[in-house]
C-alpha cells in the first residue's frame, strides 16, 4: 500500500512535535550560558566556520562519521581487527572538535532549533559513549562484544545525522538567510527616500520592493545600505547598534562592516548584501552590488 502523500510521515511528524516541546526548555538556558563562558576568544569564530564562509561543524563530523563506518566494513572482513580499531579510536578523537564546533553553533539558535539540536547531541554522545565501550572491549580481547557496541554506535549515529539533516535542512540552521536578495531585488537603481529624512549615525529601514535595508547616513552624507535581514538568523540588524563602521545584530551579535557587508564576526559565517547608493536629486537611490570583487572594495556611497 503506498503512503497517503497528504500526511506527513511518522518520523518527520514526531521531529515537529520534538521542535514544539516545552519539556527540554528548563536545560536550554543553562546549556546555553555554558557554552558562551567556555574561553575560546578568536577559536569562537573558527569553529562557528567563518573563515570557511559556512558552518564548519557539518565538514568536522565527516571524520569520526567516515572512520567508524569503515571501521564497521573492516569488522565484518576477517584479518581487520588492527585497522578496524584504529579506525574506532579516530573517531573518537575526532568527534571532540566537531562536538565542540556543534555546541558553539548551538548556542545561537532559535529555540525550535535549540530543542532538536539538544536531542542531536544526545545522540551523538550516546554514540561516543557506545564507541568508547567499543573500543575499550577490543583492546580486553572481548571482539564479538566490541564489534557489536561498535554497530550500535553506528545505528545511533545514524539517528544522530537524521536530526542533523532536519537542523539543516527543514529548520534552516547554518544557512546563508541572506541568500536570496540577489534573486529577488531587480537590477538597476531603486530610490529609498529622501537623504533630509535619514538621521545621521543611526540606523533605519528602507524597502527596495519587498527586500528590507538597513541604511546609515554618515555625518558627512555618505549613505551605506546592507540587506536588512541577518545571513546568521534574518535578525533585523536596523535594530542593531553602529559602532566604528559596522553594525551589530541584535539577536545574536553578528558584526557587519557597512561599507562591503564584510562579516567581521560571528556567527554569522556570510557577509551581507550590499548596496552602492547615490544621491539624485535630494533622494537617495540603491542598487544591489552583486560581484563579490565589487562589493568588497571602497566604492563612493554618495554623489
Amino acid at each position: 500500500m503506498l503512503p497517503d502523500p497528504d500526511r506527513p510521515g511518522r518520523v518527520l511528524t514526531a521531529v515537529e512535535k520534538l521542535e514544539g516541546t516545552s519539556r527540554l526548555d528548563g536545560v536550554l538556558g543553562p546549556l546555553r550560558r555554558a557554552v558562551y563562558a567556555l574561553p575560546l576568544g578568536g577559536a569562537r569564530d573558527a569553529l562557528h566556520g567563518r573563515w570557511l564562509g559556512h558552518p564548519a561543524h557539518p565538514m568536522m563530523v565527516q571524520v569520526p562519521i567516515g572512520a567508524w563506518m569503515s571501521a564497521a566494513v573492516l569488522d565484518l572482513l576477517p584479518g581487520q581487527r588492527r585497522g578496524a580499531d584504529t579506525l574506532v579510536g579516530l573517531g573518537l578523537t575526532a568527534a571532540a572538535p566537531a562536538a565542540l564546533a556543534g555546541w558553539v553553533d548551538w548556542a545561537d539558535m532559535r529555540k525550535p532549533q535549540m530543542r532538536v539540536g539538544l536531542v542531536h547531541a544526545a545522540a551523538n554522545i550516546t554514540a561516543v559513549g557506545l564507541y568508547a565501550a567499543s573500543l575499550n572491549a577490543r583492546l580486553r580481547g572481548r571482539r564479538g562484544l566490541g564489534r557489536l557496541l561498535g554497530f550500535a554506535g553506528l545505528t545511533v549515529v545514524g539517528v544522530g545525522g537524521g536530526l542533523g539533516g532536519h537542523l539543516a535542512y527543514r529548520q534552516a540552521a547554518g544557512v546563508n538567510h541572506a541568500e536570496q536578495v540577489p534573486a529577488v531585488v531587480e537590477p538597476g537603481w531603486h530610490p529609498i527616500g529622501d537623504l533630509a529624512d535619514l538621521p545621521v549615525g543611526e540606523p533605519v529601514r528602507r524597502h527596495v520592493g519587498e527586500t528590507p535595508l538597513l541604511v546609515v547616513r554618515e555625518p558627512g552624507g555618505t549613505v551605506h545600505a546592507l540587506a536588512d535581514r541577518c545571513s546568521h538568523m534574518a535578525g533585523p540588524l536596523s535594530r542593531g547598534k553602529i559602532v566604528d563602521g559596522c553594525v551589530r545584530c541584535p539577536w545574536h551579535g553578528s558584526v557587519f562592516r557597512l561599507s562591503d557587508g564584510w562579516n567581521v564576526r560571528g556567527p554569522a559565517t556570510s557577509p551581507q548584501p550590499v548596496f552602492e547608493t547615490r544621491l539624485v536629486d535630494g533622494r537617495v537611490e540603491a542598487r544591489l552590488v552583486s560581484e563579490p570583487a565589487e562589493a568588497h572594495r571602497s566604492v563612493p556611497r554618495s554623489a
